[in-house]
């Protein structure tokens, strides 16, 4: 399978896994290890407690923060799985817990484990967004949790729009701009615990240079939808408030990079009324305005 625009070697193969058609450079391997327990030098955690009813646990043989070059790091999923890897290797190996299986294996790979293994070697920063493209350009949703953004990307979907990520958006640099990557082809509108969602046809594995960021605000049922621009503490705020994964020893890297983006790309703030009965006066005040974008570029 293909996610983050890597393509996911899973060692032994899973069962009923969609075949990847094309062939892609960056490959992560995914193997079962010999192991039955993490080496005792891990002795550096971090804990993330009941995380949908699990507690995750980072581990590393280092201090966090230090760059040696052999450092080994470790994610825990309770009771499921446990991956590790060394510094600068694209193989990741998991131990099986009692509760294991291929479908939590799958989940906690792509909505987790692969994010934080992504932002720990530096290969990709992320924001906790929906996205969907819009005349073939990235368009992200930010929101306070629950506040909208699985909504916004679900109703954009069933217009026809192709499907980045309902909420981990990957992002990277490259000569000045700010490019999204697809994230992986499962939409979850409803949350559900340790759920991989539905399969969705609509989903594009390539890059695409961000320009523009929407922040919904949700208000009564009684508003208007409105969309203003955004700048300076407002805009950064807006930003810093969709950091995804709180990585205390990765933060001045984060905040950087989110400093770059507010100075680069466009962040409009939109009123969403809380009224499912409104939602297409929304969505079509949305394409009006990323099409008046488009026209003045």
């Amino acid at each position: 399978m293909v996610a983050y625009n890597h393509y996911i070697k899973f060692i032994p193969e899973l069962k009923n896994d969609k075949k990847v058609e094309g062939s892609y450079s960056n490959v992560v391997t995914v193997q079962e290890s010999l192991l039955k327990s993490l080496p005792k030098i891990l002795r550096y955690k971090m804990i993330f407690p009941n995380s949908q009813g699990r507690n995750l646990i980072l581990y590393s043989d280092d201090e966090f923060t230090s760059n040696k070059q052999e450092k080994i790091w470790a994610f825990e999923v309770n009771e499921v799985v446990t991956f590790y890897w060394h510094r600068e290797s694209m193989t990741l190996e998991y131990i099986k817990h009692e509760h294991f299986t291929e479908y939590l294996l799958k989940y906690w790979f792509l909505h987790v484990a692969l994010p934080v293994f992504f932002i720990i070697e530096d290969i990709y920063n992320f924001l906790h967004a929906g996205a969907v493209e819009v005349e073939g350009e990235p368009v992200l949703f930010i929101a306070p949790s629950f506040g909208g953004k699985s909504t916004m990307t679900e109703y954009f979907m069933k217009q026809g729009h192709t499907m980045i990520s309902d909420d981990k958006v990957a992002t990277f640099q490259k000569d000045g701009h700010f490019y999204a990557v697809p994230s992986y082809e499962y939409h979850r509108p409803y949350r559900n615990i340790e759920d991989l969602g539905k399969l969705v046809n609509n989903f594009d594995h390539i890059p695409r240079e961000m320009q523009v960021i929407y922040a919904l605000e949700g208000v009564s049922s009684n508003k208007e939808v409105t969309i203003k621009q955004l700048s300076g503490i407002e805009k950064f705020k807006s930003l810093r408030d969709a950091k995804e994964m709180n990585l205390f020893f990765h933060e001045s890297i984060q905040l950087g990079y989110l400093s770059k983006i507010a100075r680069t790309l466009s962040v409009f703030k939109v009123t969403v009324p809380w009224d499912l009965e409104r939602l297409n006066e929304v969505y079509c005040t949305i394409i009006q305005h990323k099409q008046n974008l488009m026209e003045e570029e």
